[in-house]
């Protein structure tokens, strides 16, 4: 295969398939995502046939057993897709919609609409899963996508675009609305990243050296975020018992994600009464302790603490903790060796909690809260694509909206400018 030309084609058709699907009606969108959900849904047997394929291979290749769970299609996680294109067919339609009317003294209305980006390109590894998920939010978006999934999903992410392409033709929309990329050709995902004529922006889901390597080499805007070290501050007006609950929750509740804590930050003034009790309580969940010189006077089986702990995304069963001298220095250390992904403080004083919002610069800032929150879902965007932490177009969690943008809209009555 030539891989440019036939990335040049795929982007050729991504972009004459984007205008029919943002004149798309409402009803087209849903009707063409709950196709597809059907489609899945009478297609289980191919699609087990086909991850088995995947998982066969991907044993025969020496992939490590969290790698294979992420690659396989449970009955389960069949049912998660189905699902979830039924849930997102359910969410408000952001596109059209018109905000922030006003009369100017000229006596024109000037507002805003929201309009789709146009082509999305996705990069992803393992979970075949996702490209239901990205494909069902570019859809229900008003977006066209091209979808380029990891080798070793590469029969799965076929078979689940045989569906989609089903319920796209089911539902009088072109087919290359959604083009799932045929080849595992490393190549591929160079030329989608450097294809502005054909494509409006780059999400990619995956590692920190695959998202390095798209967000360097790309001539394309890419949504990103490399690393998910959040922290969580305990003040010295903490409620300490309520301190415990939401630090357990944020490292513990699931290791793996983005958005659990890697890094606890407490004042030296409660340091003394309340790090050894949530010592206790992290150990007996079986979490490392890393910590400062302070930390490790009031704390025993505590490890020694580097400067790379503060900067180390663990997604394991690790945590770093480090003694500071007040708010100053928790929002100083948190700018410094943050990611700007989320961080929360616990505290019950309000001058300093408004401090912490203001000052701390992440994509989510917490009041006494989880950092697991920090999720499309929790936050009522129905579903995500990501999470930003960039802060140009789209910041955080990156749902519907995330997807479009926004351009002027002026209603007149024959008005000229004098």
């Amino acid at each position: 295969m030539d891989v440019v030309q036939y990335m040049t084609e795929v982007g050729q058709q991504a972009r004459a398939a984007a205008s029919r699907i943002a004149r798309a009606t409402t009803a087209e969108r849903n009707n063409a995502l709950l196709a597809m959900a059907d489609a899945i849904d009478a297609a289980r047997a191919e699609l087990t046939l086909a991850n088995g394929k995947d998982l066969a291979k991907g044993r025969e290749n020496g992939l490590d057993p969290a790698m294979l769970d992420r690659l396989e299609l449970t009955p389960a996680r069949i049912d998660s897709m189905i699902e979830g294109l039924r849930q997102v067919a359910a969410l408000p339609d952001p596109i059209g919609q018109i905000t922030d009317m006003n009369y100017r003294p000229s006596g024109i209305q000037v507002g805003k609409m929201r309009v789709p980006l146009g082509v999305i390109g996705i990069i992803y590894e393992s979970r075949p899963n996702v490209t239901v998920e990205a494909a069902s939010l570019c859809l229900k978006s008003g977006n066209a996508t091209i979808l380029r999934g990891g080798s070793e999903s590469i029969h799965s992410n076929q078979a689940i675009a045989a569906c989609i392409r089903q319920g796209l033709a089911l539902a009088g929309l072109p087919a290359e609305a959604v083009q799932v990329v045929k080849t595992t050709d490393r190549a591929a995902v160079g030329q989608l990243i450097t294809m502005p004529d054909y494509v409006d922006v780059i999400v990619p889901r995956g590692g920190k050296g695959l998202i390095e390597r798209i967000s360097k080499d790309a001539r394309v805007p890419v949504i990103k975020h490399l690393d998910g070290i959040c922290h969580v501050y305990v003040d010295a007006d903490a409620d300490l018992e309520k301190a415990i609950r939401v630090a357990v929750n944020a490292k513990t509740h699931r290791y793996g994600t983005c958005n659990t804590m890697e890094t606890l930050l407490v004042d030296a003034a409660v340091a003394a009464q309340w790090l050894p009790g949530l010592a206790q309580a992290m150990q007996a969940k079986g979490v490392e302790l890393r910590g400062c010189e302070q930390t490790r006077a009031l704390v025993a089986d505590v490890t020694v603490a580097t400067d790379e702990d503060w900067v180390t995304e663990y997604l394991a069963p690790i945590l770093a903790v480090r003694v500071v001298a007040g708010l100053d220095e928790a929002i100083a250390h948190i700018n410094r060796y943050g990611s700007h992904h989320t961080d929360s403080i616990i505290t019950e004083n309000y001058t300093r909690a408004r401090r912490f919002l203001t000052e701390v610069d992440s994509s989510s800032v917490m009041v006494n809260a989880s950092t697991r929150f920090a999720d499309g879902f929790e936050y009522g965007l129905g579903a995500e694509i990501g999470i930003s932490t960039d802060k140009i177009h789209a910041r955080g969690p990156v749902g519907l909206e995330g997807l479009t943008s926004q351009k002027y809209v002026v209603f007149g009555d024959g008005h000229i400018r004098q």
